[in-house]
């Protein structure tokens, strides 16, 4: 590879930025909450039902209408949009959606875990992924001029990951030290963020950059408690799936790591990924976060400064690294 890491370190001519699809964002502009793992546009339909799409065209209007309202509600100010190669990503309707909201939007790369990788990945090595990713991070989606901000969410399945996902990992992890961009994985339904965590850091990426993805579907405190340990964000970003796993065990899961000290790991979202989910098709929506469950952790006893670390502090410090004094 012709990149080394530090090559491409981030913007801080005024402060720390996010790179969103409209481009770079101080830190500082974000007063509101965030969703820290959504999909805005998303196609992962295999079993031919339509059932696990998002479709810009019949479901963006009411995927606006809600960040709109959520923007209005609860000044929601940014979405990180984990919809990366291969599961139906579209920047153009990003920026649309972004644009018409009021809200802020970064896009990701990376590649989704095993079942989903398109044919590009095939038999390319660490060395080919990456030079792939920096592509796109240096130059933007195809010639929209949208670059991406995150990468992620970058998955694998099982308590290891396969052969082709420890590969996209690493590229990710590499890709990670030459652009200055952060890391947010998939651990399907929870299992093997252990794992993803050591591929990740056997780079040399800091675990301050890495955000181990679905964890509020494993039901272990003890594995959130090393994740968060080591310096990683513990994502709990499946909140309102009831069908994977109760509210009422994931408002389980984050006292017991609020309890333990680390407030300042944890990653809140939904995680929209079909158009159920959505509030016009009965769906719990995207602000299911903000109506049903942080209203239930207000009355277990969580205040709202560590409210407002957890969904705002956090995922900008993840994003960007920043210290939180700058925030």
């Amino acid at each position: 590879m012709q990149h080394h890491p530090g090559a491409h370190p981030p913007d801080h001519r005024t402060g720390p930025h996010l790179r969103t699809v409209a481009g770079p964002l101080p830190v500082t502009a974000v007063r509101g909450p965030a969703l820290a793992h959504e999909h805005l546009v998303l196609d992962l339909d295999r079993a031919g039902d339509g059932a696990a799409v998002l479709d810009p065209t019949h479901h963006g209007p009411a995927v606006t209408v809600e960040l709109a309202a959520l923007r209005a509600e609860f000044g929601l100010g940014l979405v990180v949009e984990l919809t990366c190669r291969g599961m139906g990503r579209d920047p153009y309707a990003l920026s649309r959606i972004a644009q018409e909201s009021g809200v802020a939007v970064v896009a990701a790369t990376g590649w989704y875990y095993e079942p989903f990788h398109p044919d590009e990945i095939g038999g390319a090595g660490v060395e080919q992924l990456t030079d792939t990713l920096i592509d796109e991070i240096d130059n933007g989606f195809g010639d929209s001029g949208i670059r991406p901000g995150v990468l992620g969410e970058i998955g694998s399945h099982g308590d290891r990951p396969g052969g082709a996902e420890t590969r996209t990992l690493l590229a990710a992890a590499h890709a990670a030290h030459a652009t200055g961009l952060s890391v947010a994985t998939h651990a399907q339904l929870g299992r093997g963020a252990l794992a993803q965590l050591e591929l990740l850091t056997s780079t040399g990426l800091p675990p301050h950059r890495i955000s181990l993805g679905h964890q509020d579907l494993l039901d272990a405190p003890a594995v959130h408690r090393e994740l968060a340990a080591s310096g990683a964000y513990v994502a709990f970003d499946t909140v309102g799936k009831e069908s994977y796993q109760s509210d009422d065990t994931r408002l389980r899961l984050l006292l017991s790591l609020l309890e333990a000290g680390y407030a300042d790991r944890i990653l809140l979202s939904g995680d929209i990924s079909r158009h159920a989910y959505l509030e016009s098709e009965g769906g719990q929506g995207y602000g299911h976060l903000f109506r049903s469950f942080l209203p239930k952790a207000r009355a277990a006893g969580v205040d709202d400064a560590l409210t407002d670390l957890m969904t705002r502090r956090n995922p900008v410090r993840f994003l960007t690294g920043a210290d939180p004094e700058e925030i």
